[in-house]
């Protein structure tokens, strides 16, 4: 299912470890920036996935590693060689390439590498998506295809509200849909055992 294309960003609890390479001795953040096939609860009974291969078509976007989704507070650019990004089959990892000379950069490097900082996020739009309406009421959308802009190192991960709220507005449609659809069926029978009255 094609979507339009609003901009949104999706947090992960994961490990970004900070590193220094013996050989030349770069400062480097790197970890996983999307796991797939792992539900996220946007909230009670609604699930999102990300499927193997939906990053596979974006990689050579011009894609940036920001502080906190702040475009003033570019980290590194796959453009440059500074941002590292390749898939797996866990998911998205990314490595960035510090910049010694960048006091937000080495800060961050730092906080990383205390523990203080160890979360991240993708900001991105969906090109493609399944939805799955389930018989217990619950919901799971599975983003299949995406166009990757940027990837953060965040202080406290979260969806956006907008992203969520756009998610609720799909449940509520289909749900006010799903009942739509009962009223005409009830209506239906109703008017079905009628005439089965009348007949007899």
């Amino acid at each position: 299912m094609g979507r339009t294309a609003t901009k949104q960003t999706r947090s992960l609890q994961t490990n970004i470890t900070a590193s220094r390479a013996e050989q030349d001795n770069e400062m480097y953040i790197e970890g996983y920036f999307a796991v797939f096939n792992t539900e996220t609860e946007l909230w009670r009974g609604a699930f999102e996935s990300i499927a193997p291969g939906a990053f596979d078509e974006t990689l050579s976007n011009d894609i940036r590693a920001l502080i906190n989704h702040d475009t003033n507070l570019v980290l590194g650019r796959n453009k440059a060689g500074t941002l590292e990004l390749k898939v797996d089959s866990r998911g998205l990892w990314g490595r960035i390439k510090i910049n010694p000379n960048d006091t937000d950069a080495v800060n961050l490097y730092e906080r990383v590498k205390r523990g203080d900082v160890d979360q991240c996020s993708f900001g991105f739009n969906i090109l493609e998506e399944d939805v799955e309406y389930r018989d217990d009421g619950t919901v799971k959308w599975t983003l299949k295809k995406v166009d990757l802009h940027e990837v953060s190192v965040v202080t406290f991960p979260a969806y956006e509200d907008t992203s969520v709220q756009a998610r609720m507005t799909e449940y509520e449609q289909h749900k006010k849909r799903q009942l739509e659809q009962r009223k005409l069926q009830l209506k239906e029978r109703i008017r079905n055992g009628f005439k089965a009255i009348d007949a007899n």
